[in-house]
C-alpha cells in the first residue's frame, strides 16, 4: 500500500492531494496513509482484502470513502475522526449484525450508506432498524426511508434548481421586455393617430377655405359681366337714340323743302 501511496502522490504534498484512489493495492491493513493528507476529500480503497480499519488517519475533510469488496467486520468507531465524512460504502463486507454500525450514528454528516452483499440485509426490518439506528441518514443502499432512489449528486440537484431559477427569472425578465415593448408600440400608434387626426384636420380647413374662396370668385366675375352687359346695353341704347335724332333731322329737312 505504501508503494502505491507513493506512485499516485505522484511527488505532490500530500497536503496538496484531495483525490486518492487505492482500488486493488491489497493490503490487510491500513498502511502509509497518514494525516499529512489534511485535504483528502475522496478515498476509494475497494477490493484491498482490509480485516480491519485499524490504522486508518484522522482525515477531517474526507466526504466520500469506498470500502467495499474488503472483508471488514467491525472497528468502524475510527472513521469518527472524520466529522465530514458524508458518503460511506461497505458493500460486500463482513458485517453481520447492526452492532458494528452503532458508532456510525455519531457521524453527524453521514447521508448515504451501502450495506449491501452484507450479512445484515438478513436481519428482520433491517432499512427500518438501520434508518433508526442512524437517524441523519437519507439513502440506504441507495434508497431513503420511503423507498425513493437517491440522485446521483445533492450538488447536482441543487445545481439544478438553480438553474431552473435562472431560466424563470430570464422568463419573466422576458415578459416585462415583451410588455414595455407592447406599451411602447401603443404609444407610437397612439401618436401616429394623433398625427393623423390633425393632418387630416388642416386638410379639411384648407378645402373650405378653398371652396369659399372660389364662391366668392364666381360671384364677382358674375357681377362684372352684369356691369359689362349694362355698359353694352346703355351705348346701344345712346347709339340708336342718335340715329333715331339723325333720321328725324333728314325727316324734318325733306318736310321744308
Amino acid at each position: 500500500m505504501e508503494k502505491r501511496i507513493d506512485l499516485e502522490k505522484r511527488g505532490k504534498d500530500p497536503k496538496m492531494i484531495t483525490d486518492l484512489n487505492l482500488d486493488n493495492c491489497r493490503s490487510p491493513n491500513i498502511t502509509g496513509l497518514t494525516e499529512e493528507f489534511t485535504n483528502l476529500e475522496n478515498l476509494s480503497l475497494m477490493n484491498v482484502g482490509l480485516t480491519s480499519l485499524k490504522g486508518f488517519p484522522k482525515l477531517p475533510n474526507l466526504k466520500k470513502l469506498e470500502l467495499s469488496q474488503n472483508r471488514i467486520s467491525n472497528g468502524l468507531h475510527v472513521l469518527l475522526s472524520c466529522p465530514k465524512l458524508t458518503e460511506l460504502n461497505l458493500s460486500g463486507n463482513k458485517i453481520k449484525d447492526l452492532t458494528p454500525l452503532e458508532p456510525l450514528k455519531d457521524l453527524k454528516s453521514l447521508k448515504k450508506l451501502d450495506l449491501s452483499n452484507n450479512e445484515t440485509i438478513m436481519i428482520d426490518n433491517y432499512r427500518d432498524e438501520v434508518f433508526r439506528l442512524i437517524p441523519q441518514l437519507k439513502y440506504l443502499d441507495g434508497f431513503d426511508v420511503h423507498n425513493e432512489a437517491s440522485s446521483d449528486s445533492e450538488a447536482d440537484d441543487e445545481e439544478m434548481n438553480v438553474d431552473d431559477e435562472d431560466e424563470d427569472a430570464d422568463e419573466d425578465g422576458g415578459d416585462d421586455d415583451d410588455e414595455g415593448e407592447d406599451e411602447e408600440a401603443e404609444e407610437e400608434d397612439e401618436d401616429d393617430i394623433g398625427l393623423e387626426t390633425v393632418y387630416k384636420d388642416n386638410l379639411d380647413e384648407e378645402s373650405e377655405g378653398d371652396d369659399y374662396d372660389g364662391e366668392g370668385e364666381g360671384e364677382d366675375e358674375e357681377d362684372g359681366l352684369e356691369e359689362e352687359e349694362s355698359e353694352n346695353d346703355a351705348e346701344d341704347e345712346k347709339e340708336e337714340s342718335v340715329v333715331r335724332g339723325k333720321k328725324r333731322k333728314h325727316e324734318d329737312e325733306d318736310a321744308g323743302e
